[in-house]
């Protein structure tokens, strides 16, 4: 059996850390800091169109409201 030496001692080494910073990033089948990634963006873009949404029928209110003003002051 031979020995390993000090340069692949130290290339298994890195690999080791290597995989387990991957297992970290990517996750290990639970999830990962991506995954994380992904499902903090995805609960963003939900409140931004909650935000357009909100806007909008604010929006509308107000033009309704100027509409109705205006016609009380034709009258």
């Amino acid at each position: 059996m031979r020995m390993i030496n000090e340069f692949e001692a130290q290339v298994l080494s890195d690999l080791n850390v290597l995989k387990s910073q991957m297992n970290a990033l990517t996750g290990d089948g639970n999830g990962g800091r991506i995954a994380d990634l992904e499902h903090r963006m995805e609960e963003h873009e939900q409140n931004w169109e909650r935000a357009k949404g909100f806007l909008a029928a604010f929006s509308i209110l107000l033009t309704v409201v100027e509409v109705a003003v205006q016609a009380w002051h034709r009258h």
